[in-house]
């Protein structure tokens, strides 16, 4: 990068905004965790020295991903970001014989209830349009793999079929991202928070991948795009699969977390570069005859309180896509806590 540019607030360990020679792409690391990429990101949208306006923000990093939908090595784009880990939490010894999972939404008595105490960054939902480009540009990336990931997968193969995605080679697809500070594993969480994505989502949402930083980074642009400062409608979120949420069958949560050698984070690092250079060419050559003028969402973008305009599509009081997800009726209590 010809650029490097020093900026307060910037993570100690990335203290640089680097950027080309012409200035048309910047790259930033924001430092894992939520309050890294908070902080972090904060710094630069709120900055004078950048005029933002009319930027497209490429959130990449790597992730885990559910056996259930994906592999190693894969390239997910999501439309919605979850803060799966923002509710109350019950350590799952001490729990009453009829919860499935310690994790209980805020102002709720059981898991599969929407929040009725709700601080606004539970989810976000981007530009399905533009996810859908920046997929298909990918999906013109030869990805990368390993011989040790190929072995690996070949132990979630069963004779029901339920992971086979986890046996094929790396893709690109389009499904969601669950944020959590907590790094976790195995059936009992991975189900979880697939469960929790799909019911604050009203039944719209497909998890499949898990991130550490990925709603403070959304909710610094919400804040800014507010302002005017930035664009929420040219924000691409796309994570690449390094390890699995969920154990294969017979193995362990603890196995799966501490000592499988799955071969996925190689792949996972080279596959940001060579899926997302292509995400970035594309929207480059395509600059002046599509993104100068910016992709127009046909889907509601933003957050639960509607802050830069337009009904939300998710929520207390939405209809659930999925009859399977029903929730009881509650009077929506917002709370500002702490």
């Amino acid at each position: 990068m010809a650029h490097n540019i020093t900026l307060p607030g910037l993570s100690p360990l990335y203290p640089d905004v680097h950027c080309t020679e012409d200035y048309e792409i910047c790259q930033l690391i924001t430092g894992e965790s939520e309050i890294n990429a908070a902080t972090t990101v904060t710094s630069v949208a709120f900055s004078p020295l950048f005029d933002l306006t009319r930027t497209y923000f490429f959130i990449a990093g790597i992730a885990g991903i559910s056996p259930k939908k994906a592999t190693t090595g894969s390239v997910t784009f999501a439309r919605y970001a979850v803060q799966v880990a923002l509710q109350y939490e019950i350590d799952i010894r001490e729990l009453n014989s009829n919860y499935s999972t310690g994790y209980i939404p805020q102002g709720a008595d059981y898991p599969d209830q929407y929040p009725t105490s709700i601080y606004g960054t539970e989810v976000f939902e981007v530009n399905a349009e533009l996810r859908t480009i920046a997929a298909d540009f990918a999906r013109k990336a030869n990805l990368s793999d390993s011989a040790t990931a190929q072995a690996y997968r070949k132990h979630y193969a069963t004779p029901s079929g339920k992971f086979k995605a986890a046996t094929l080679g790396p893709s690109v697809l389009e499904c969601d991202v669950a944020t959590s500070d907590v790094y976790y594993s195995g059936n009992i969480l991975g189900s979880a928070f697939e469960n929790t994505t799909k019911i604050w989502t009203n039944g719209t949402g497909d998890y499949c991948s898990t991130a550490q930083e990925d709603n403070a980074t959304l909710e610094v642009l919400l804040r800014s795009s507010a302002r005017k400062l930035t664009d929420f409608s040219r924000i691409i979120v796309m994570r690449t699969a390094s390890d699995f949420d969920r154990p294969y069958p017979g193995s362990s949560a603890v196995y799966n977390l501490l000592y499988a050698d799955q071969g996925g984070f190689e792949p996972a690092l080279e596959n940001i570069y060579v899926a997302g250079i292509k995400v970035i060419e594309g929207i480059l050559d395509g600059w002046h005859t599509t993104f100068s003028a910016g992709v127009e969402p046909t889907n509601y973008i933003g957050d639960i309180f509607g802050t830069l305009g337009g009904t939300p599509d998710f929520g207390p009081g939405r209809k659930l896509d999925s009859g399977a997800y029903k929730k009881r009726s509650v009077s929506q209590r917002l709370s500002r806590r702490g």
